[in-house]
């Protein structure tokens, strides 16, 4: 359970399926959890969904792929302030060693 003032990750019905197919298709899910960087429980519990035939329903709405654009356009635009602000300092230090 996520503490207080963390953000609990969520991850895609897409990862999930696939992380389940690669721990069926015989690799440990230690090892699969270190390969996509989600605990051994976690990955336990997707598996065991899976096989329950758990894994698929839907929690949360469907995201259309709209939305999944603006998100990564969100992203890639924070991403990209950060990078100009970012060199605006460096310019600003190199100007001052001059």
């Amino acid at each position: 359970m996520a503490k207080k003032g963390q953000v609990r990750a969520r991850y895609t019905a897409e990862f999930k399926q696939e992380s389940v197919r690669l721990v069926q298709a015989g690799q440990s899910i230690a090892a699969v959890s270190r390969n996509i960087a989600v605990s051994e429980q976690t990955l336990y519990n997707w598996v065991k969904a899976a096989r329950d035939s758990r894994l698929n329903e839907a929690k949360s709405p469907v995201v259309t792929p709209e939305q999944m654009e603006l998100s990564r356009l969100r992203a890639e635009n924070a991403r990209l302030k950060m990078e100009r602000d970012i060199l605006k300092k460096a310019a600003y230090f190199a100007k001052e060693s001059m």
